[in-house]
């Protein structure tokens, strides 16, 4: 008798419409009112999940996140990350089991963030988000219209997010998805490759073995070729 083993379960990529909250006010009353005024908007379609973006508080301290959380909760809101560009509130976002999106203003630049350039024919040229400190579990990182680079080490359950390349100039064990937005020449490369799951517009590959001896904790280049990806060691033909 033949027995099957099967996986309990697999990762594949997803897009999911998130909607994001830039919130001005830590007034819980303020908030309640608008709340209240929007009457059941979100309670017929549904739990709807947002990202709720605190770029405009400096301090972690000034914000009660639980009760906001709650609070956006019991009008149908569903808060699932936290977003800012300052990677100190990762931390408060991890104690209230959110995602955290770091992020960087269009007004003030942030350390790490490599400023927009013209090119010579006058047309902008794509961004660099530089992230020199590890990249922890449950942490999201996302360079939006952008390349990123990475030069801490990336924990399993991490993940890396951008719309152009993906650098990781550290042992990469979470998950690194290039051309978000569908960009088919994106690449990631990656320094010590032990990820659990990589994705070049939307095309994706999960680990649940170690690549041959070549190839894992080897410095490697991810890309698409024939619409599938390719996994190759650096400086190899």
């Amino acid at each position: 008798m033949m027995v099957y083993m099967m996986n309990a379960f697999d990762i594949k990529s997803t897009k999911m419409d998130v909607l994001s909250i830039s919130l001005h006010t830590s007034d819980l009353f303020d908030l309640e009112d608008v709340l209240v005024k929007l009457g059941k908007k979100f309670q017929e379609s549904g739990v709807v999940p947002f990202v709720l973006d605190v770029q405009e508080f400096d301090y972690p301290e000034s914000l009660d996140l639980a009760a906001l959380v709650s609070l956006f909760s019991r009008h149908g809101m569903q808060i699932l990350g936290l977003k800012h560009s300052n990677e100190r509130w990762a931390a408060v976002a991890m104690k209230n089991h959110l995602l955290f999106c770091l992020t960087h203003s269009e007004n003030v630049k942030e350390p790490g963030q490599v400023e927009v350039r013209k090119t010579e024919d006058g047309q902008k040229a794509r961004k660099t988000v530089l992230i020199t400190s590890p990249v922890r579990t449950g942490q999201q990182v996302y360079a939006e219209d952008g390349d990123l680079i990475v030069t801490g080490a990336v924990s399993q359950g991490a993940e890396l997010i951008a719309d152009g390349n993906i650098h990781i100039y550290a042992p990469m064990r979470g998950r690194a998805l290039a051309g978000a937005k569908g960009d088919t020449s994106a690449r990631i490369f990656i320094h010590s490759m032990q990820a659990e799951l990589v994705s070049v517009a939307g095309i994706y590959r999960n680990f649940e073995q170690d690549l041959p001896d070549h190839l894992h904790k080897q410095p490697v280049q991810i890309l698409l070729q024939d619409n599938r990806l390719v996994i190759s060691a650096i400086g190899s033909e």
